[in-house]
């Protein structure tokens, strides 16, 4: 049972890299550090984009409309943490 524990923060851990590396190049787009004209810059924007758009229209549907920000990415990313944290006080029940 430990391994299952294990794997799951393991999927945990990727869904927050990959959380946070979408936050960042959406920063780095916004300031035009990077161009969307550049193959590989849209193929990974639009792959991020494709893993993470389901999560995120699910929590845009709860949030209230605040104009320009946006804060799914940041909900999400503490119910990540959240999540890992609530597996890691029960870790008991997986032994």
């Amino acid at each position: 049972m430990t391994s299952i524990l294990q794997i799951l923060l393991l999927i945990l851990d990727i869904a927050q890299w990959i959380i946070l590396a979408h936050i960042i190049m959406s920063w780095l787009i916004n300031f035009q550090v990077l161009n969307l004209r550049q193959p590989l810059v849209a193929q990974i924007w639009d792959g991020l984009n494709r893993i993470l758009e389901p999560i995120y229209s699910r929590v845009r549907s709860v949030l209230p409309n605040l104009g320009g920000i946006d804060l799914a990415p940041l909900v999400v990313l503490i119910a990540v943490y959240a999540l890992r944290i609530v597996l890691i006080n029960n870790s008991a029940a997986f032994m």
